[in-house]
């Protein structure tokens, strides 16, 4: 699954996840496409509200695993962060993909970056920024 997001368009999000439901429904557990859809949620309106350019979202599934990635056009690395007391909506994101996903990263490409989030099999090992976690 591909698309193209425009920039600070929230309204896509939705119309994503419902994408995103239908592609999974077949292949993963109603649980792990629930997790799937948050978080994919998550890293895509941080690209539509902290870049000032569209974002690409991509969705693979293989062998009962899914691959997310956005990218988009935007240098500066995302970080998890704790929110702050003020924030009633914003801060928690990455914290999410952190604490659900089986593994996550962030690549570097020549005018922006991508970051990603796999689910799969229970087995898999955590990893954050491509390096396996003790947990």
């Amino acid at each position: 699954m591909h698309r193209t997001l425009r920039h600070a368009d929230l309204r896509s999000v939705p119309e994503v996840r419902r994408a995103l439901r239908a592609l999974l429904r077949p292949c993963l557990a109603e649980e792990q496409a629930a997790t799937a859809e948050l978080l994919a949620s998550e890293v895509l309106t941080n690209a539509l509200i902290h870049s000032d350019h569209d974002a690409l979202f991509t969705a693979t599934v293989h062998d009962g695993s899914l691959r997310v990635e956005v990218r988009d056009f935007t240098g500066r690395p995302p970080r998890p962060r704790a929110p702050r007391p003020h924030e009633a909506t914003s801060g928690r994101g990455l914290l999410l993909v952190e604490a659900l996903a089986d593994a996550w990263g962030v690549r570097r490409h020549g005018v922006g970056k991508a970051v990603w989030f796999e689910l799969g099999p229970a087995e898999n090992a955590v990893e954050h920024d491509g390096q396996p976690d003790a947990a």
